[in-house]
């Protein structure tokens, strides 16, 4: 019988320095992996961490990966050619055939922007299946700004607003990325999805933002990883209530996802 936490080597192919603080791991993988999805990231004798895919390709996937605790510490130590261990993918994943043929905003705060960076990568490069893509990113400031290059492509293509929180930067404007939900032309649109994705208070007050425009809750989508740990709903760190958000999750509907932020 297959063993669902069993973690299984794989090879470095790149190390990217994002900022000081996080770096963006290309490891060899030829799973298939829905946008929205994560693995478990394991270095043994260490531990292991739940991480989502920030990119993917033919024969790769790849994870942005901030500097947080022994794991991440160990990580950031390895480089190309190096094998790190890994289990996956878990969990669900935005509801793309949903999304396509309609307007998508996307709302993301900081390393937020890691989880949904495959699904603009996507857009991006099929525009024939989306009407249009709003994209709000945030930042601390300008030594945090994550995947510089893919900024500036989607620059050409979607409706791109840059914030950092406060401070200044050509290029970007100043403020929490709630400050600009409002220029987005939400009664313009025809049909339309929002997708929220950052730290947990981040998540609430752009939501109910989003609310106070009069995006339905059934039209906003969030996704967070809330302590999970095992990752197959067997531990319960992330149980809240009585879901398990690496089972249902980390992709929620904010008609669900409401009763679930802290």
């Amino acid at each position: 019988m297959h063993n669902i936490t069993l973690p299984s080597p794989h090879k470095i192919l790149q190390v990217v320095h994002e900022t000081q603080a996080e770096y963006t791991f290309r490891v060899q993988c030829d799973a298939q992996v829905d946008h929205g999805q994560f693995f478990v990231l394991s270095i043994p004798k260490i531990g292991e961490a739940p991480i989502s895919v920030s990119a993917q390709g033919e024969g790769y996937v790849e994870f942005t990966i901030r500097k947080v605790g022994r794991l991440t510490d160990g990580i950031f130590g390895m480089e190309q050619g190096d094998t790190l261990f890994m289990r996956g993918p878990y969990g669900n994943a935005f509801p793309i055939a949903d999304f396509k043929g309609k307007h998508l905003v996307v709302i993301a705060g900081g390393t937020g922007l890691a989880p949904v960076r495959s699904m603009l990568q996507y857009f991006y490069n099929n525009p024939q299946d989306i009407q249009s893509v709003h994209l709000i990113a945030g930042f601390k400031d300008r030594g945090c700004v994550l995947f510089e290059e893919d900024l500036k492509r989607f620059a050409q293509s979607f409706h791109t607003i840059y914030t950092l929180d406060d401070s200044q930067a050509e290029g970007f404007r100043t403020g929490m990325v709630t400050n600009f939900v409002k220029e987005i032309p939400f009664g313009e649109f025809a049909d339309y999805h929002v997708a929220i994705v950052g730290p947990p208070v981040m998540i609430h007050f752009t939501a109910l933002e989003c609310l106070k425009q009069g995006v339905p809750e059934e039209k906003i989508w969030v996704s967070f990883e809330r302590k999970m740990s095992c990752s197959v709903g067997k531990c319960g760190h992330c149980k809240i209530n009585e879901t398990y958000v690496c089972l249902e999750g980390p992709v929620f509907n904010y008609v669900k996802a409401k009763e679930l932020l802290d």
